[in-house]
């Protein structure tokens, strides 16, 4: 049985994700910012939680971890390389290591460039990236710590993952990368009707996510660069667009 997820609304713009894994019922929430709305989410569904898992050290990500994992007693699991600027963990992890909750398995990518220390998730069944700020839907992370070659050769780490990979990002971006994808690649005829549908779902006040990696691999900018140069010069242009 596969695993399911639903994005909760934290903060004012990001988004934790909650996932079960069906066959035991056992639950993970990721990139827990705040607190209160995921325990209000749980509460509603009857669900406790087994585990945290972190893609790295913004406060954005991590502020409600320790409160969850005070209330659930849930064990975190983040970054080794950005241990000593998160949450004590209960497990952490590396590039090739693998999480399980449940009967779902997880593969643990680095892909610095947002951060030095960032890492993915990719669950296989569905397939499901959750990616924390290095990929957005027609975006991508702000190079705080890290240099255009790392976020583009990061950013190709998932370039393996099937077109029907669930993107499930940080922020809710969307409609504001819209703008500069349309700029830099005006004639795009899958950005336009991608864009009109972002439109569509946030006038009606509903999530623009998860998107799939085929979608981004054919509608965003960052995804679409040739070279790490190309890339580079996107990466400037949209930090000041």
């Amino acid at each position: 049985m596969p695993l399911s997820l639903r994005a909760i609304p934290i903060l004012s713009d990001n988004y934790a994700w909650l996932l079960q894994d069906q066959a035991t019922g056992q639950t993970a929430i990721v990139d827990p910012g705040e607190a209160a709305p995921i325990q209000e989410t749980l509460k509603k569904l009857g669900l406790g939680l087994d585990l945290i898992l972190l893609t790295h050290h913004h406060s954005d990500h991590i502020e409600g971890a320790q409160t969850l994992r005070d209330t659930y007693k849930a064990r975190i699991i983040g970054p080794k390389a950005d241990a000593h600027r998160l949450p004590p963990l209960d497990q952490a992890v590396s590039d090739g290591d693998t999480v399980t909750l449940g009967d779902s398995t997880a593969q643990i990518l680095a892909v610095p460039g947002h951060t030095s220390g960032h890492i993915a998730y990719f669950f296989t069944a569905p397939p499901a990236l959750f990616c924390g700020d290095t990929l957005f839907s027609l975006g991508c992370g702000r190079l705080f710590e890290g240099t255009p070659e790392q976020m583009f050769t990061s950013l190709h780490r998932f370039d393996t993952l099937p077109d029907e990979t669930l993107v499930c990002c940080g922020h809710e971006y969307t409609l504001g990368n819209a703008a500069f994808a349309l700029h830099s690649d005006p004639h795009n005829a899958a950005l336009q009707a991608r864009v009109k549908d972002v439109k569509a779902l946030r006038a009606a006040h509903l999530p623009t996510l998860p998107s799939t990696l085929g979608l981004e691999r054919q509608t965003n900018p960052f995804l679409r660069a040739k070279t790490s140069a190309e890339f580079a010069k996107l990466r400037r242009e949209k930090d000041t667009f």
